[in-house]
């Protein structure tokens, strides 16, 4: 990272992770910031009467005032369906372990339904509330890759197909200017007009990778890419459970040109696990973020995003599971028996995103882990390098269809490696020996717009070492999507 952020080596680290004091203190602080988001949404009115008319001098011409609370802004309520189906042909494999990748022929499909609900209580006060079904599988149940081809995927089907809470949040912006600026209304965030200046604070169940690494090219598997570490920054072992989703505190504050983001998520009790740990003096994530919009190209954004993230739960030692082999006393390199609790995992990233002429954009991702404790939430990546762009399909006439390429590059820690090829297995790699090289992924899909809400896209990825093995593959990786989305808000938005 190009800046250290508090993260690194300030901020909740440095506080004590034992004794009443931590827990008072936080829960303390929780209580008045929830006492004040129910003052702002009572006299919220009063502030924002304060808000000049459009047509003042001391709005800016682009700004959207927000009318009176109706019905029309008030409710959200709109559901979306995304399934993928993918099929890999036989590859070459000298050997294979009890998560390798299978060099078999084989097809798998997974699917993922949202229905999104909110509700304004008061001008500045949303409740959101969204229930998900998942259900299907990945190829080889998602292992064997560490930047694995379908984001989609539960990595535990046991975990059944019941519809469960995705998010369930309170979301309260506290105004700190006069002026207003347009938003698009979205699931997330349901007003059409913000306060240029403000304090935004969430509070609930929620995706850490809704608002941290987010960039318009490389996101969503709904509508962009498919790969795990094309739409997230794969050194970012961001807290959340198997399904994707955490508990947590979100607080940001938005200025002219730049905002800042800071997380305090619960960690999984086990590495990809489903439940959480909900006694914070002894695991959570602190997660950092300072968003930058500087002006390099007149008339074409730039957005600049500076990550880091201090995870602190009941990790094991890479380092310490060889030791044990080594020495004898493990048959097999086992880092679960390492595990302990306090133990810190950190790492920083880079986000870069630029508009390059008009419906062409491009991005940039950079990001690295300390690679010495297990890899616990995300995927098994130490390092991560992504570029990518996107063109809209206006050159040829289909505005709406869209065409993107993204090249990425995988590696991880010397630990991490050494433990792989005595025969360790992590939560997604093991191939039981390790001839190692980077993992190195192309991927490109088209989306094809048939009719508003219906989307069809293809995507072909080609996958250099999977696993990190040079002694597998390469391999070919192809895929359809199909993606559906309604709503029944009365407002309209562009696909992303």
């Amino acid at each position: 990272m190009a800046a250290v952020l508090p993260g690194a080596g300030g901020g909740f680290r440095n506080r004590p992770v034992t004794g009443p004091s931590y827990t008072s203190t936080l829960i303390s602080r929780i209580i008045a910031i929830l006492f004040a988001c129910i003052l702002c949404g009572m006299f919220g009115r009063e502030l924002c009467a304060q808000i000049p008319p459009p047509d003042s001098p001391d709005t800016a011409a682009d700004s959207a005032p927000d009318s009176d609370l109706t019905w029309s802004n008030r409710l959200w309520l709109s559901g979306q369906a995304n399934f993928i189906t993918q099929y890999h042909p036989t590859f070459s494999a000298k050997y294979s372990g009890t998560n390798s990748f299978s060099p078999a022929a084989q097809d798998a499909s997974s699917r993922v339904l949202t229905l999104f609900t909110g509700f304004r209580l008061f001008r500045n006060t949303e409740v959101l509330f969204d229930l998900e079904e998942s259900g299907g599988h990945g190829l080889s149940e998602a292992l064997g890759l560490a930047g694995f081809t379908n984001l989609d995927v539960v990595r535990n089907p046991a975990l059944g197909k019941a519809p469960y809470v995705a998010r369930a949040m309170i979301h309260q912006t506290i105004p700190l200017s006069k002026k207003l600026i347009a938003a698009t209304p979205g699931p997330l965030a349901l007003a059409p007009s913000v306060p240029e200046r403000r304090v935004e604070l969430r509070f609930g169940k929620m995706s850490t990778a809704d608002f941290f690494d987010v960039n318009s090219v490389g996101s969503d598997s709904h509508y962009q890419f498919m790969n795990w570490t094309a739409d997230n920054n794969g050194a970012y072992d961001y807290a959340a459970d198997t399904r994707g989703y955490t508990y947590g505190f979100l607080a940001e504050y938005y200025d002219r040109g730049w905002a800042f983001r800071f997380g305090e998520m619960l960690m999984p009790t086990v590495a990809n696990g489903i439940t959480l740990d909900w006694s914070l003096p002894r695991a959570r994530s602190e997660n950092y973020e300072l968003e930058l919009h500087p002006s390099v190209f007149r008339e074409r954004a730039t957005t600049l995003r500076l990550l880091s993230f201090v995870n602190h739960a009941n990790m094991g030692s890479y380092r310490e599971a060889i030791q044990g082999y080594l020495s004898g006393v493990d048959p097999v390199p086992d880092v679960i028996a390492y595990r302990r609790q306090g133990r810190v995992k950190y790492g920083f990233g880079v986000n870069a995103e630029q508009v390059l002429a008009a419906g062409w954009r491009a991005y940039g991702r950079f990001g690295w882990n300390e690679g010495h404790n297990e890899s616990f939430a995300y995927t098994e990546v130490d390092q991560s390098a992504s570029l990518g762009t996107d063109l809209r399909g206006t050159r040829w006439h289909r505005k709406d269809d869209k065409l993107g390429v993204a090249f990425l590059l995988n590696a991880i820690s010397g630990d991490h490696r050494e433990y792989l090829a005595l025969g360790g297995l992590g939560f997604l790699l093991g191939d039981g020996a390790l001839n190692y090289g980077r993992e190195r992924i192309v991927e490109t899909y088209y989306n094809l717009h048939t009719w508003s809400g219906l989307s069809i896209g293809a995507d072909v990825q080609r996958i250099w070492d999977p696993g990190y093995n040079r002694d597998r593959g390469p391999v070919w990786v192809a895929g359809l999507r199909l993606h559906v989305e309604g709503s029944l808000a009365f407002w309209q938005h562009d696909t992303p």
